[in-house]
């Protein structure tokens, strides 16, 4: 991949760095594992805490998962979690990593909104084929009038995008959704798939006028507190707009509730958060023929064309959305899907194995090897399962 110019990856580093960054992460060591107990983890808040079990109860190879770990911790993470049929069977802090500490997910937020979506047409407050003007008036009468929620959810708008656009006058703007919603229709809807935040921005609006309520807030009722996610925030422009494409701060066991619930079809603890049927329609195929690789603001393992596979993690893939035939991580299973941020941040969840893997880790805006991504947590699932 031709690598972009230093200068404005330097300036967009740290743009995103005085944007979301209260503190960085760092250097240092400490390290934890999951116990072979069914006991509660110490210091879990929430009304269901997991449960531990050892690797090889749960048909798992201990030395593969700590060889696993080792990768992790050279590749600049802070945690990393497994977790198998709803059990916690390793977990691991590296640097200044613990359980209770809160980080940037950056992109996963975007899985989260498009989660948050699901349980909005589930109340019936919105299809995802309404056109999304019926709730942003600015665009009607307008080229923008014929994007639907479909199309921004797969990434397919037209809406106008430009690495300058997106990364670098979006995160200065003080309303980010009135900037996002003031840009120009560049295609028709359908005709490009490219990795927009502004587009994403845009499901602000529509969640917010579709539910009544500010998406912080619809997500702290329907999503955080439902799974105990306590440690979980998302948060706000300085206009007060909740942010749907990155913002959301959390750690490690927060993001495995939010894949176990992703695992269980849209259930919880015996609790349907949001519909299976609407789980299987964001993960379980390609929204569009463009990109095999992305459902609803969900990366896929789907074999065919995948567009923008670093988009999502590595500022030079969103600057130059490469393009090539097979699947997003070669070798792993097709039903894998991800939940993506920037510097690798990541949420796994495989069905056929019924594991969740969750690593969290230093913001890269280009991440050098050795690092951790899709790739290396794909191994979770092709290393270290042995029944």
């Amino acid at each position: 991949m031709t690598r972009p110019p230093a200068g404005p990856n330097r300036v967009l580093g740290a743009a995103l760095t005085a944007v979301l960054l209260a503190g960085g992460c760092s250097a240092g060591h400490g390290s934890g594992e999951a116990g072979t107990s069914a006991a509660t983890s110490a210091g879990e808040a929430g009304p269901s805490p997991w449960e531990t079990t050892a690797p090889a109860a749960a048909g798992m190879d201990a030395a593969k998962l700590k060889s696993i770990a080792a990768v992790a911790e050279k590749g600049d993470s802070d945690c990393l979690a497994v977790a198998r049929d709803g059990k916690l069977v390793g977990e691991w802090y590296f640097r200044e990593g613990r359980p209770e500490k809160a980080q940037p997910v950056w992109s996963v937020t975007k899985s989260f909104t498009g989660i948050l979506v699901g349980i909005a047409q589930d109340d019936g407050v919105l299809s995802i084929d309404d056109k999304a003007s019926k709730w942003i008036g600015e665009w009607k009468g307008t080229p923008s009038e014929k994007v639907t929620v479909r199309d921004l959810l797969s990434n397919v708008s037209g809406r106008e995008w430009s690495f300058q656009t997106d990364y670098q006058q979006l995160l200065r703007a003080s309303d980010r959704t009135k900037f996002a919603i003031g840009l120009k229709q560049q295609h028709d809807p359908g005709e490009v798939w490219v990795y927009n935040n502004s587009a994403v921005q845009t499901l602000q609006r529509v969640l917010q006028k579709a539910t009544g309520k500010e998406v912080s807030r619809f997500a702290e009722e329907r999503l955080f507190k439902p799974l105990g996610m306590s440690r979980t925030t998302m948060g706000a422009d300085r206009a007060g707009n909740t942010q749907t494409f990155m913002g959301i701060n959390s750690t490690c066991r927060d993001m495995a509730r939010f894949g176990e619930m992703m695992l269980e079809n849209g259930k919880w603890r015996g609790r349907q958060i949001v519909s299976a049927a609407y789980v299987k329609e964001a993960t379980g195929r390609p929204s569009t023929k463009l990109n095999s690789a992305y459902g609803y603001l969900w990366w896929l393992n789907r074999p065919g064309t995948v567009r923008g596979p670093l988009a999502a993690t590595d500022l030079g893939g969103a600057r130059r959305a490469e393009t090539s035939r097979g699947r997003l991580v070669p070798g792993a299973p097709p039903r894998l899907f991800w939940a993506l941020g920037l510097g690798n941040q990541l949420v796994q969840v495989d069905p056929v194995s019924r594991t969740v893997v969750v690593r969290l880790g230093k913001t890269e805006p280009r991440p050098k090897p050795p690092t951790f991504g899709p790739s290396e947590a794909a191994k979770v699932v092709t290393d270290a399962v042995i029944r």
